[in-house]
C-alpha cells in the first residue's frame, strides 16, 4: 500500500506543478490580470533599471532601494542569458526554470529510502499560494540555493558551507542555515567562499556594500508585526502617514522609530534564544539542521521591521526540506506557514488597498497572517528545544571513596 501511495504521489507531483505554474506565468505575463496592484512592476522598472546600472560595472550607489548583498547582481543580470526575450519575460522564465529545478531536486531526494515526498508537495503547493508575486521577485532563486545547501548538509558539510555563504551574499538570510552545523569544515568552507566571492565583487565593482546603509535606514513596513500598532493607532487619532519609503510602503510619523527599535530588540532576543539553544543542544538528528534553519528564519521573519510577501517563499522552501525528513518535529508549524501563505496573497496584492487604509478587512487579514507566523514561530521553537536540549543536564559521576580498611595487595 505504501509503495502504491508513493507512486500515485509521484505521478501527481508534475501534474499539479505544471497546472499551478502555468497559472502563475499567465498572471505575470499579463495574459490574465491578478486583482490588486501590479506585482510585476518591480521587474519591469526596478530590476531592469538596476540591470542597466550593473551592466556598466558598478552597483546602484544612488538608489536607496538597492538593499541587497553584492551577489544579488547575478540574479538581476541573469535575464541576459536569454537575449532573445525582453528583460521581464526572460526573468519570469528563469524563475520558473529554477522552480522546476527545485521540484526535480526534492522529488529525486524524496524517493531515497527513509525520506519522504511530503517535502516536494510542500513546495508544489506552497509557492502558488503566494500568487504571482513569487515569480516577480528573485527570492525563488535564493531559496533554491538554500534548499540545496540543507539537502547536501548531512553528507557534504563543505557543500553546505559554500552554498550557505553564497546564498547569504545573495540575500543575507541563508547565513542562518549554519546554525546547527557541527562540522568545522562547513564553517571553513563558508568563510572561504564568502571571502572569495566578496573579494571578487569588491575588486571589480565599486559600491558592493552600499546596501548596508540603505538597509539600516528602513522604517516600519505596513505588513510587519510592529505595523499593527499603527494600524490600530490610526483609529485613535495617530498623526502619521503611509507612503512609499526605501522601496516599500511604510509608516512615517510619531513613535515609528520607537516601534522599529522594538522590532530590532525582538530580533535580538530571537538571536539570543538561538545562541542559547545552540550552546545547550545535545541531541542532533538527521533533520535537526533543517529544523533549526526553519526556526531561525521563521523567528527573524516574524520579528522583522519588514515582512514582504516574497519573504514567505523562504519559509516554504525550508519547510519543504524539513518534511523531506520523516522525523521532523515541524509538521504543525509548516501547516501554519502554508495557511499564512494563503492569507498573505489575500492581504497582498488582493486587498492591499484595505491594508494601506487600515480598515476592518485589512486589519483582520494582517492580524490573522502575523498571528499565524507568531504561533508557528513559538510552536517551532518549542519543538526544536524539546527535541535537542535535554531536560536536565547529566550530573557528574561522583568519585568513589577509597576504603582504608582494605588489606594492601602484596606483591
Amino acid at each position: 500500500m505504501k509503495t502504491t501511495g508513493a507512486r500515485r504521489s509521484l505521478a501527481w507531483l508534475p501534474v499539479v506543478w505544471c497546472l499551478t505554474r502555468l497559472l502563475l506565468l499567465l498572471f505575470v505575463l499579463k495574459v490574465y490580470v491578478f486583482p490588486g496592484p501590479d506585482v510585476t512592476s518591480d521587474v519591469h522598472v526596478i530590476y531592469r533599471g538596476w540591470c542597466e546600472v550593473l551592466s556598466t560595472g558598478t552597483f546602484p550607489l544612488r538608489d536607496v532601494t538597492w538593499q541587497y548583498p553584492p551577489a544579488a547582481a547575478l540574479a538581476i543580470l541573469s535575464p541576459g542569458l536569454l537575449p532573445f526575450l525582453d528583460y521581464g519575460t526572460a526573468f519570469f522564465v528563469l524563475v520558473c526554470v529554477t522552480d522546476l529545478a527545485v521540484l526535480a531536486l526534492m522529488t529525486y531526494a524524496g524517493r531515497r529510502p527513509g525520506r519522504s515526498l511530503r517535502g516536494a508537495w510542500v513546495w508544489v503547493i506552497g509557492v502558488p499560494l503566494l500568487g504571482p508575486t513569487v515569480y516577480a521577485r528573485y527570492d525563488v532563486m535564493v531559496t533554491a540555493v538554500a534548499m540545496a545547501a540543507l539537502l547536501a548538509g548531512a553528507r557534504h558539510p563543505k557543500a553546505l558551507g559554500a552554498l550557505a555563504a553564497f546564498g547569504a551574499l545573495l540575500k543575507v538570510w541563508p547565513a542562518m542555515l549554519l546554525l546547527a552545523a557541527r562540522r568545522r569544515s562547513a564553517w571553513v568552507s563558508a568563510l572561504v567562499t564568502g571571502i572569495v566571492v566578496t573579494g571578487a565583487f569588491t575588486l571589480t565593482m565599486p559600491g558592493a556594500f552600499a546596501f548596508l546603509t540603505f538597509q539600516r535606514d528602513r522604517g516600519t513596513e505596513v505588513e510587519s508585526l510592529g505595523a499593527l500598532v499603527f494600524h490600530v493607532a490610526r483609529h485613535f487619532g495617530w498623526q502619521g502617514e503611509v507612503k512609499l519609503n526605501y522601496g516599500s510602503i511604510e509608516f512615517l510619523g510619531p513613535y515609528v522609530s520607537e516601534v522599529s527599535t522594538g522590532a530590532l530588540f525582538l530580533t535580538g532576543a530571537a538571536f539570543g534564544w538561538l545562541v542559547l539553544w545552540r550552546l545547550l543542544a545535545r541531541r542532533f538528528e538527521e533533520h535537526t539542521l533543517a529544523d533549526a534553519a526553519f526556526v531561525a528564519v521563521l523567528m527573524f521573519t516574524t520579528t522583522s521591521r519588514v515582512i514582504s510577501p516574497q519573504y514567505m517563499v523562504w519559509l516554504v522552501g525550508l519547510a519543504a526540506v524539513c518534511l523531506y525528513f520523516p522525523g521532523s518535529r515541524m509538521r504543525l508549524p509548516v501547516v501554519l506557514v502554508l495557511v499564512a501563505c494563503f492569507v498573505t496573497v489575500l492581504e497582498f496584492p488582493f486587498y492591499f488597498a484595505n491594508v494601506v487604509a487600515s480598515d476592518g478587512l485589512g486589519l483582520t487579514l494582517l492580524f490573522l497572517r502575523n498571528g499565524l507566523l507568531v504561533a508557528a514561530a513559538l510552536l517551532a521553537a518549542r519543538a526544536l528545544w524539546r527535541a535537542a536540549v535535554p531536560r536536565t543536564l547529566p550530573a557528574p559521576v561522583p568519585a568513589q571513596p577509597v576504603r582504608t580498611d582494605e588489606a594492601p595487595v602484596s606483591s
